[in-house]
């Protein structure tokens, strides 16, 4: 007979960076974890530009010397092309915030993700590839653990104190209990693809982002320098005009191409290295981020549209407090929703800022103009840009940005600094449509 095996503390629900986040944290603190990934890694996954406020989590998971002697590009900055073709001047990080926490990188994220994993392993966690988890257990009302099947087919049962829910947008609690919401505005698609060789700028503004607007102000183009000389180049607009008619990803790619001089000249020297990738990208938020002894991070919890790269900071923000909750939520043995979310207003409020940003930006926001009528507050605009939104301080901008508006404009639907989501399902109501609308 094989020892004993003692039951985990935590399971962890996917091994991306929120479930390899939570789970280093929570071993860090002794406790015994187990995570779950379905795929085996490296595995691709887009969403490759980190922002700044990454680096205080990465610090907590012992990540900072591994990403520095990581072959990853350096990012400064951010710049913002208008549908004119007018390049905004950059906004550099460190010039806000004089501090090696304002350099971050642009990332391979199968690298990226692995190297997260393999640390979470290096702490101590238990970490599963190929491994289905088919559903939660519960007793009564309260998580329990995992049913799961391995890649030979086996299945097993696993019980723990807390289940961790950190499996994508496949969202495996968030669908058991009905408990999405759509976003009523941001509902976009994006078409990319990789080339080998396309510009790229010299010294510090080499690993930028540059966000493009496209001359129909129908949508934008990210552009992201990675190593190796490849750059990722796809544009995003509202699904409906992206995909509806318009044939195949690569004739979509091709069209908002040649409808935008910018991103056709900077391509112009480079090599398309692979095919064309599409994803439907519909922001949600989930109506409650934890319930009796099961909490929800990551795109499991939500997902908000990516054009400030605000993903992986989302992933691994909601990672650490979820953990830290977790945590203390052990040593008072007290395993209830409210205690197990109670980083869930704070973080709400956090994602609601940069929504709201976002918002502004599809509603014809112009960086420079700001800058320019409210010269003083350009390092609460980068604080933003940055990701430092976890605190009040940057809430002096709504008001003078609302002060441009042409009349009778009002603030981005969905806004609500005051009640993020899960407080009412009331304020659900009047902020998200229903489950199962989209718009």
């Amino acid at each position: 007979m094989p020892p004993h095996v003692p039951d985990p503390d935590v399971v962890v629900i996917g091994g991306g960076p929120a479930g390899s986040t939570a789970s280093t944290l929570l071993a860090q603190q002794g406790l015994r974890v187990e995570l779950f990934e379905r795929e085996k890694f490296p595995r691709f996954h887009i969403g490759e530009s980190l922002i700044p406020e990454t680096y205080w989590v990465l610090k907590r998971l012992n990540m900072l010397d591994k990403m520095k002697r990581s072959g990853h590009v350096r990012k400064y900055s951010v710049q913002f092309v208008n549908a004119s073709g007018k390049l905004s001047a950059p906004f550099y990080f460190r010039d806000n915030k004089p501090h090696e926490c304002s350099d971050t990188w642009q990332v391979v994220r199968s690298e990226f993700d692995l190297l997260m994993l393999n640390n979470a392993r290096e702490h101590g966690v238990q970490a599963h590839e190929g491994v289905r988890v088919l559903d939660v257990l519960f007793d009564g009302d309260r998580a329990a653990g995992v049913k799961i099947q391995d890649g030979g087919g086996t299945q097993r049962e696993v019980r723990a104190k807390v289940v961790v829910d950190a499996s994508g947008q496949s969202g495996l609690i968030q669908n058991k209990f009905k408990l999405r919401i759509w976003d009523p505005i941001l509902n976009k698609g994006a078409v990319w693809t990789y080339w080998e060789g396309a510009y790229r700028d010299a010294g510090r503004d080499e690993g930028a982002t540059i966000v493009i607007q496209t001359p129909s102000r129908q949508g934008w183009f990210w552009y992201i320098p990675l190593h190796s000389n490849i750059v990722s180049v796809g544009v995003v607009a509202p699904f409906e005009y992206l995909f509806k008619g318009r044939g195949s990803h690569e004739q979509i790619y091709t069209e908002e191409v040649e409808r935008c001089p910018n991103v056709k000249e900077r391509i112009a020297t480079g090599k398309r290295v692979t095919g064309y990738f599409a994803t439907k990208d519909y922001s949600y938020r989930s109506k409650e981020v934890a319930g009796n002894g099961w909490v929800l991070i990551g795109d499991a919890f939500g997902f908000l549209d990516p054009l400030y790269s605000s993903g992986v900071l989302l992933a691994l923000k909601s990672g650490e407090l979820a953990a830290d909750a977790i945590v203390e939520g052990i040593r008072k043995n007290e395993l209830s929703a409210a205690q197990l979310g109670k980083w869930g207003p704070a973080f709400n409020q956090g994602v609601d800022r940069m929504r709201r940003l976002v918002c502004e930006y599809y509603d014809g926001f112009s960086f420079g103009n700001f800058v320019k009528n409210y010269p003083h507050l350009k390092g609460k605009v980068t604080d933003l840009l940055i990701g430092d939104l976890f605190t009040d301080a940057v809430d002096v901008v709504w008001q003078p940005m609302q002060s441009l508006y042409p009349e009778g404009k009002t603030p981005p639907r969905m806004w609500d600094s005051g009640t993020p989501p899960e407080i009412a399902a009331n304020k659900v109501n009047e902020l998200y449509l229903p489950e199962g609308r989209r718009p």
